[in-house]
């Protein structure tokens, strides 16, 4: 298998424009709130619905799900007649992951990438996509912790992968992510062993940014 150099680097390229788009950022601050100064200082989804409300939280979250799918999906179209199609998808994921959590329009800040994770993981991968959010379900509404709701989502893809006797590639790509996702989370993880990460409760979220 081999694959086409320009493909790869225009699938990278336009996965993590498409990544870059901070969509927490820009609606924060047509509400006049600067995301980087409040709260967990993340524009995801978490902290904008905290920061400013369940509505400006909820498109943030719709917004950057959908560019995870773009950044996947269109290399899927584009190269549908090529023999691996897949593997350009999955550069453009990563590519929109690295995007999300370091943009080049925010200085290189950025959330966390799950939201835009799970748009090009149900894209790409929709079997271990749905396990993932039966996962997420199931944590979040035993604990109430978005940020280890999230975690387990993410470590949960290769293993459903493997599970599902998935392309090796797939396989990989998505233990990648999860390391990605872990380690973006890493302040939460401290917070969790300490006993210190706040629950989202009922009225709305009170810390442990994650859907960024």
């Amino acid at each position: 298998m081999s694959l086409d150099g320009i493909s790869v680097a225009l699938s990278a390229g336009i996965g993590y424009a498409l990544g870059s788009l901070s969509f927490g950022y820009w609606v924060a601050k047509a509400n006049g709130v600067d995301i980087f100064a409040v709260g967990s200082r993340s524009p995801g989804a978490t902290n904008v619905k905290r920061s400013i409300g369940k509505g400006p939280g909820n498109l943030v979250f719709v917004l950057d799900f959908l560019k995870g799918l773009a950044a996947t999906g269109w290399p899927l179209i584009v190269y549908s007649k090529s023999p691996s199609p897949e593997y350009y998808a999955l550069i453009g994921l990563f590519g929109g992951i690295v995007g999300h959590s370091f943009s080049v329009l925010t200085r290189f800040r950025g959330g966390k990438g799950v939201a835009t994770m799970l748009g090009g993981v149900l894209a790409l991968m929709p079997w271990a996509g749905l396990v993932g959010v039966v996962v997420w379900l199931i944590v979040f509404y035993s604990t109430r912790y978005v940020s280890l709701s999230s975690i387990l989502l993410a470590v949960s893809l290769p293993v459903s992968n493997w599970l599902l006797a998935s392309a090796q590639a797939l396989i990989w790509i998505s233990g990648l992510m999860a390391v990605v996702i872990v380690y973006r989370h890493k302040s939460n993880i401290g917070r969790l062993i300490r006993g210190e990460e706040n629950r989202f409760d009922r009225k709305g979220p009170n810390g442990g940014d994650s859907n960024g």
